[in-house]
């Protein structure tokens, strides 16, 4: 049987972290950037891809939508 994930000490180890929370915000910002032109909805089940897999990096130029398994799979 699988080990249940600890999500409390998850967070506590990872996500609560400065660093973490500003690329977070970075990968929401382009996101909204990407909702606000029109090419993604809300619900619709696709990704924000950076081509140079920089976040920080939030020209158009630079994003592209991708399905969830293409962009989950290549950036892991």
């Amino acid at each position: 049987m699988a080990k249940k994930r600890n999500y409390k000490r998850e967070y506590e180890k990872y996500h609560k972290k400065k660093k973490q929370k500003k690329r977070r915000a970075q990968r929401n910002k382009s996101r909204r950037k990407l909702l606000k032109s029109g090419r993604v909805r809300k619900y619709d089940k696709k990704d924000v891809h950076h081509k140079d897999r920089n976040t920080k990096n939030t020209s158009s130029k630079n994003l592209r939508v991708t399905s969830r398994k293409y962009n989950r799979s290549r950036n892991s």
